[in-house]
């Protein structure tokens, strides 16, 4: 049977911490940013854990990255 590969489009997209939670990004932060105000870029530039109903499906598509 080959490799389990990983799903490469996710692999700038996630983040594994060390306890093997996911990290996301957000949406809505790289252009456009003029009239957007300073709490709005302040709070998208955080990055939350995923929720956990798509925890175990993205664990299989990221099965190799660490």
């Amino acid at each position: 049977m080959p490799k389990m590969k990983t799903h490469s489009s996710l692999k700038g997209r996630f983040k594994i911490t060390g306890t093997g939670k996911i990290k996301r990004y957000k949406a809505f932060k790289n252009h456009l940013l003029s009239h957007k105000s300073k709490r709005q870029k302040r709070v998208l530039g955080t990055n939350p854990l995923m929720s956990s109903g798509d925890v175990k499906r993205l664990k299989q598509q990221l099965s190799n990255l660490k």
